[in-house]
């Protein structure tokens, strides 16, 4: 199973990877001396990803750095790199391989100390003699000085250095960087590509992954866990009644504070066990006895740590909110749909009761300041607003309608 059998609906740019990988690989063997470089290769030193959410950016890039890295003995037999199997493939696509270095926001930037590493590690020679792969999650996420850090060494790469930038659209990235880059912009999955995956990979029953799949509109990783997370149902299950619950001014202060707590307990249950992690190993490595005290001088690199574990909490716990306002946007859109007769297919089947009693009782007019009352609300939480002061504001309006 190569590298490219998880990326869901994307075929066209699965193609122009894997012949670029090809590529990278004859560039490899002819700088070792075994054959000539290729006349005009498909292979470039910068990449930029983009698409909708859901579409797989980063499952996409990872996969070409899996690629890059390959070391099946069959590629010397005319195979394609990107098996999938060897070591370079499984150590890229897990995120251990030493030469493949993942950069992605911890909070609402990614700033220019957190950068500062692997742009310096971005100018050395690979360890395995094959290619330096640098992959930046949150391209949008870079702030002024972590950009221009980002731009200078995209501007003179190392020659065997290759930046693979992911971000929603190409107006998210610095111009001078995008230049720089090859562009590929991915597509949303259709709904039966993620259902076939969700059986064929997930082995989750037929039903439940076409559900799944119709209920995220393809986005795969919501889909994923949807289909194979009770939880996640349940607390989806819990945002789509919430507009029954706002009869009053108490109910909408009420179901603003579950939501917000609910987010903050998705948060707080992630970043324990990763927050445990990250600090004992720092300790180690600091040189700290198994529960002793930390050397003197080591304080400052602790209380390093936990800022940024702080960042990732408060970053977690909005990516959580924001999941449940787009389950909310799309009940609300099959509501219109409804109110307006449309033939689009409903997302949430699953809660046609609720639609119903929602496009019986308001107009579309009202629908669509809901619409855009929750858009609001993103914006808000985008702006650093208090979490619960925006969810608030949205469900007053959505009571209003």
């Amino acid at each position: 199973m190569s590298v490219w059998d998880d990326l869901v609906g994307q075929e066209r740019v699965s193609e122009q990877l894997a012949a670029a990988a090809r590529d990278a690989d004859a560039l490899v063997t002819a700088a070792s001396g075994d054959a000539p470089p290729p006349e005009a290769s498909k292979m470039t030193h910068a990449w930029l990803f983009t698409g909708p959410p859901g579409a797989g950016i980063t499952q996409t890039a990872r996969a070409f750095a899996a690629a890059l890295q390959c070391v099946s003995p069959d590629r010397a037999l005319g195979g394609a790199p990107g098996c999938g199997f060897c070591d370079g493939c499984h150590t890229a696509l897990v995120g251990t391989h030493a030469d493949v270095s993942t950069v992605a926001a911890v909070g609402a930037e990614i700033l220019v100390k957190d950068m500062r590493d692997t742009v310096r590690k971005s100018f050395t020679s690979p360890a395995n003699g094959r290619w330096q792969v640098i992959l930046v999650e949150d391209a949008e996420r870079l702030n002024e000085k972590s950009a221009n850090a980002v731009l200078k060494a995209v501007e003179e790469p190392a020659p065997r250095t290759v930046w693979l930038l992911c971000a929603p659209s190409v107006e998210d990235v610095l111009p001078t960087i995008r230049s720089r880059c090859r562009h590929l912009n991915l597509r949303t999955p259709s709904v039966a590509a993620v259902a076939d995956m969700l059986v064929r990979r997930e082995g989750v029953e037929p039903d439940v992954a076409a559900a799944a799949a119709r209920a995220t509109q393809g986005h795969v990783d919501r889909a994923r866990r949807l289909a194979t997370d009770p939880a996640a149902r349940e607390r989806r299950a819990a945002v789509l009644k919430l507009p029954l619950r706002l009869d009053d001014i108490g109910g909408c202060l009420k179901a603003a504070q579950e939501l917000v707590d609910a987010a903050a307990d998705d948060a707080k249950a992630l970043a324990e066990e990763m927050d445990a992690k990250e600090t004992e190993e720092l300790k180690a490595a600091l040189g700290a006895a198994q529960g002793g005290r930390l050397p003197r001088g080591t304080a400052g690199v602790m209380k390093e740590l936990e800022e940024k574990q702080k960042r990732r909490r408060t970053r977690t716990q909005r990516d959580s909110l924001d999941l449940a306002l787009t389950d909310l946007t799309a009940l609300y859109r099959d509501v219109l749909a409804l109110q307006l007769g449309s033939r689009v297919a409903i997302a949430n089947a699953d809660v046609e009761d609720v639609l119903g009693r929602i496009a019986h009782g308001s107009s579309p007019e009202s629908t669509l300041r809901r619409i855009e009352a929750i858009a609001a609300c993103r914006d808000a939480l985008d702006r650093n607003v208090a979490p619960l002061l925006a969810v608030e504001a949205m469900t007053m309006s959505l009571r209003a309608g």
